[in-house]
């Protein structure tokens, strides 16, 4: 169990493809790349640590004390161990994991597929329990990231700091453009990169 700090801000990150190399949008490969690596061979993506570890002390959180961290998936609690020591391996923030319903073996190959509604179902939940904090969320563009987090923009006014996409699949650009544009509008911050480091250096800009 981990109990976060009550922090002024918190963090929402989706975990495949946005801090795991997975290639979700391909589902032979990721489940190719699922059998085939542990995790501590599993890479994640350049300088990744260093933007969340840099999130993590945001603000007035302290490295004793630093920001909640929450990891939402549609990856399945089937995967928890895995996840649990490729994080710790790569020193990612230490966090509360969110993931979904387990799989029967004969099911593996459907794994991270139609669980985006519980995945929103989810977020909901954390900020409904975490009233007095402001989150920024953390995904990718290479499946329904863009669309939920402009829905939770949406549902939840003044409590979304900033949203960050991390470019993985050109065929998701449109629909993650227009899901930012969306945000912006409702006068969210917005970050729409490619390499860690970009992303790093926008939070420091915006003061997160």
């Amino acid at each position: 169990m981990h109990v976060p700090y009550e922090t002024p801000y918190a963090f929402v990150s989706d975990i495949d493809d946005t801090f795991l190399v997975s290639h979700s949008a391909t589902r032979w490969q990721r489940l190719w790349v699922l059998l085939s690596r542990n995790a501590r061979s599993r890479a994640p993506f350049a300088d990744v640590a260093a933007h969340y570890q840099w999130l993590a002390q945001a603000g007035p959180a302290t490295p004793e004390q630093p920001n909640a961290f929450f990891y939402v998936s549609s990856s399945e609690w089937n995967l928890y161990d895995f996840i649990l020591e490729f994080t710790a391996h790569h020193h990612m923030p230490k966090g509360v994991f969110q993931l979904s319903q387990l799989k029967r073996l004969s099911q593996l190959r459907q794994t991270g597929q139609n669980k985006h509604a519980t995945k929103l179902d989810r977020i909901v939940r954390i900020l409904q329990a975490c009233p007095g904090q402001l989150f920024t969320l953390l995904g990718d563009d290479s499946q329904q990231d863009p669309g939920i987090y402009a829905s939770v923009v949406k549902h939840f006014p003044g409590r979304i700091r900033a949203v960050y996409l991390r470019q993985v699949h050109a065929g998701g650009r449109p629909a993650a453009e227009a899901a930012l544009a969306q945000i912006r509008q409702a006068g969210v911050e917005t970050c729409y990169f490619e390499h860690s480091h970009d992303a790093l250096r926008h939070s420091q800009e915006i003061g997160l």
